[in-house]
């Protein structure tokens, strides 16, 4: 059975990857470190804007604005790089990452909206009880200001979807990820 082809073009992405049997594929903060170099030299390198990542224990999300050099090569040497020194450094052998990365293009503001709060809220989703500036590995602390991102973050460009000033765009994106899409708050799922 072959895979259906990839919506590539240019434009905004939701991506995400995540490993092996859903293992993990970060040990610590070192690992993270190193994947937010990796993505940074990835991205500089292909174009990419990177709105909105989280990386969790076991898969990342990233939501990217990919232009003319396309998202699959970019993709390739991402999850390819990583893997080899995540494997090196940890004494592994084969594949770090399950199936192919996973993509969808984004046509519509809502759904970019959408899909940027749905990945920095992704650590509550996943049983978290902190707050979302409490997740340093999200790109939600640097949105709104209270700290500074590993990974360099089109943060005005984020912030310009939600109003004119930085002031009411951060107030007005805090206000946003506090819910989910209908409207209610995240809610506790064991994990």
């Amino acid at each position: 059975m072959s895979y259906r082809l990839r919506d590539e073009g240019i434009g905004y992405h939701h991506v995400v990857a995540r490993g092996n049997n859903k293992r993990r594929i970060y040990d610590d903060d070192r690992d993270r470190t190193f994947f937010a170099l990796h993505l940074t030299r990835v991205a500089r390198k292909f174009g990419w804007r990177i709105i909105a990542y989280c990386l969790m224990d076991n898969h990342y999300h990233l939501v990217l604005y990919v232009g003319e050099q396309g998202l699959s090569d970019g993709m390739c040497e991402l999850n390819t790089g990583y893997a080899v020194h995540y494997n090196r450094v940890h004494g592994r052998v084969n594949h770090l990452f399950g199936k192919r990365y996973w993509n969808n293009r984004i046509k519509k503001e809502k759904s970019l909206l959408n899909a940027i709060r749905y990945v920095v809220q992704n650590p509550q989703r996943a049983g978290g009880r902190r707050e979302l500036e409490a997740y340093v590995w999200t790109s939600y602390p640097a949105t709104i200001g209270r700290r500074f991102s590993t990974i360099p973050l089109a943060r005005d460009e984020l912030l310009a979807l939600f109003g004119q000033t930085p002031e009411r765009a951060v107030a007005a994106f805090v206000a946003f990820c506090a819910t989910m899409a209908d409207g209610t708050k995240p809610r506790w799922q064991p994990p």
